[in-house]
């Protein structure tokens, strides 16, 4: 969903995080003021919280910084630039996996197709799970991009768009972040970011692979009231000692994506495998594997050169693990 230009002309004046008052905001909107009251009405309905103070006017309790088509355009490197065939941004959306998901079932050629969201309103972790998508404060972005191999290619490329953003975050200065098998960012074992790669496809291919990032920015402890886990966000990494561009961090992200997609189909996996080692942050962790309905616990021994997790049992033998749901064992 699009906003009106009404809407997000109020929102941009308003992203600066100041004060502005009623007749200023309905001078520069051609406003009534019930008309402006109406309006902030569907901002807070968003989950934007606009703060109304008597004689100040009003003004968004945490400024924001909204996508910008040129800005990220600005950041993406020349290659990234020649690669790309559609940046799309949407004020509002269910998810942005699932639009590039539907997109490359009725235009199976497409390729190359970025999907940013402000919002969305049915993201979607691992396992179905709800992803948390407060308005305009993190990163919601989806990549299509074809293979003309089929899927079984493509195994572990969801760990190797893990080292992706492992690079582009140190790329910005944020560091000790690391990474839990299969595709979660993690930053002093909580979490930062998840990887969601939905592929479709001929066994003998072309497929296509949908490859979904979300990655905390910043999170209001009452946004994150229905999160289960223990979570961290870059505004906290950097202890308020730093302000990262949201449009610029976006960019970079593009980029590293962009690098691991334009190489996988002719190297796979092998290339990313030693990085994704030096990241992993649950070597030597014990942890509980959940497979199904069944649990394993043990100690984690990295991965195996497929990508494979080794997890070493109360057994002492050590297994490999194709898929799973690990977390940090809890005693």
């Amino acid at each position: 969903m699009q906003f009106s230009e009404k809407k997000k002309k109020l929102l941009a004046l308003l992203a600066d995080g100041c004060f502005h008052s009623g007749t200023e905001l309905s001078e520069q909107l051609d406003f009534s003021r019930s008309a402006l009251w109406k309006q902030i009405n569907a901002l807070e309905e968003l989950g934007v919280d606009v703060l109304a103070v008597n004689g100040k006017g009003y003004r968004l309790k945490t400024p924001l910084e909204l996508f910008d088509n040129v800005l990220i355009t600005e950041y993406l490197t020349s290659e990234t630039r020649q690669r790309l065939s559609s940046l799309d941004i949407h004020d509002q959306i269910d998810s942005t996996n699932s639009t590039l998901v539907g997109l490359s079932r009725t235009k199976p050629e497409s390729t190359a197709v970025v999907c940013l969201a402000e919002q969305q309103t049915a993201g979607r972790g691992r396992r179905g799970r709800e992803w948390v998508s407060p308005f305009g404060s993190n990163i919601y972005c989806s990549v299509l991009w074809r293979f003309q191999e089929g899927p079984g290619s493509l195994s572990g490329l969801s760990l190797a768009i893990g080292v992706a953003v492992i690079n582009a975050l140190k790329s910005l200065g944020i560091t000790e972040v690391g990474l839990k098998w299969p595709n979660d960012i993690y930053w002093q074992q909580k979490k930062l970011g998840g990887i969601l790669v939905e592929i479709s496809g001929e066994t003998g291919g072309p497929c296509s692979a949908v490859i979904g990032l979300g990655l905390n920015l910043y999170l209001s402890d009452h946004e994150a009231t229905s999160i289960e886990q223990d979570w961290a966000d870059i505004r906290q990494i950097l202890g308020g000692t730093q302000e990262i561009s949201r449009n610029q961090l976006q960019a970079v992200l593009i980029n590293e994506i962009f690098k691991v997609l334009s190489l996988y189909a002719e190297k796979s996996f092998s290339q990313y495998r030693d990085e994704w080692r030096q990241y992993d942050c649950m070597q030597g962790q014990l942890v509980d594997l959940f497979v199904g309905n069944k649990l394993v616990t043990g100690i984690v021994k990295g991965i195996n050169d497929e990508g494979l997790l080794l997890l070493e049992t109360e057994a002492g033998s050590v297994q490999c693990f194709a898929s799973g749901e690990v977390s940090f064992h809890r005693s």
